[in-house]
């Protein structure tokens, strides 16, 4: 029960702010220029500077595990594959891949799953390890399959366009940059660590306020489908299949529980905001962030419930 409590505690005010933001966009307080503009700084600006201080404020040196991080990393790599194998075999409308494949596997390890780790064990733990193996694929393939299947102008952009766009994408600048920082625990004076946190802060709020207002009930409920079958992918097939594997290696307590975030959180608002900024299906991934939100307070507690049951959480 105090888990349930403390999920519905993490995820009940990401609906009260994707409330607020269609409120506020249906009263005239909030129109649509200004979703364009807040999409651009929390894509260009706000994200970076979330990821740039999840990944410094810890001291990864003295935690590092390089099996562990290779464990994530393969984890994420093969999830990312075959889903992308399967979504191009299976999936007939060819506008919805990118968004679909990109919600399916991209938790929101970074802003949800800290605090969750946070909360049960009083520190971060394993996080950031996790987060350095994991988060820089999602990025990396979000980049790739979003360049690939967005509109692009209606062109498909050729192997070094889509290079390109991966090296420029704000957010995996960010990760690159933050690593030395991370390993070698360097740190910025004070206050321009507080001025970065103040612009980490502000990236989850404008993105919620952002998704209500652009939200569009009518078309998300023509694609319950996709939003359906995505939302069981992220919330429990995925750990269903590898949460086994990780327990098989060894991995226990805030391990585990990192890799549970990695693969049973819902999917991260990032999505959107990416989506939104390729040319892909902004709609599908909305529905997605909403419905695997709405649910995670219930799989999340479930599975927690169910690691603890077996005594290795």
């Amino acid at each position: 029960m105090d888990n349930f409590i403390y999920s519905i505690n993490a995820t009940l005010p990401i609906f009260l702010l994707i409330i607020l933001g269609k409120i506020l966009h249906k009263i005239g307080v909030i129109n649509d220029n200004f979703t364009k503009t807040a999409d651009r700084y929390v894509f260009l600006v706000a994200l970076p500077a979330l990821v740039f201080k999840d990944l410094t404020e810890n001291d990864i040196r003295a935690n590092f595990n390089g099996g562990y991080v290779l464990f994530c990393f393969c984890v994420t790599l093969v999830t990312i594959l075959v889903l992308w194998g399967l979504t191009e075999l299976f999936m007939r409308k060819e506008e919805e891949k990118g968004a679909f494949i990109q919600a399916s596997y991209r938790s929101s390890a970074a802003i949800l799953g800290l605090a969750f780790i946070d909360n049960m064990y009083d520190g971060a733990g394993m996080a950031p390890l996790m987060i350095i193996g994991a988060v820089p694929l999602y990025n990396i393939f979000a980049v790739v399959i979003l360049t690939l299947k967005g509109e692009n102008g209606g062109q498909k952009p050729d192997l070094k366009t889509t290079v390109i766009n991966v090296f420029k994408n704000p957010i995996l600048l960010s990760i690159l940059i933050s690593l030395p920082f991370a390993f070698l625990n360097l740190h910025f004076p004070v206050f321009i660590n507080k001025a970065i946190g103040n612009i980490a802060n502000t990236a989850t709020p404008l993105a919620l306020i952002s998704i209500g207002a652009s939200f569009e009930g009518r078309k998300a409920i023509k694609k319950i489908k996709p939003t359906v079958v995505a939302s069981f992918i992220k919330l429990i097939l995925l750990a269903a299949l590898f949460l086994p594997l990780a327990v098989f290696f060894g991995y226990r307590n805030q391990e585990l529980m990192a890799v549970l975030i990695m693969l049973g959180s819902p999917a991260t608002v990032s999505c959107y905001i990416m989506a939104k900024n390729t040319g892909n299906d902004y709609i599908l991934t909305s529905s997605i962030i909403v419905l695997t939100t709405l649910l995670s307070s219930v799989t999340l507690t479930a599975w927690i419930f169910l690691l603890r049951s077996v005594g290795v959480l």
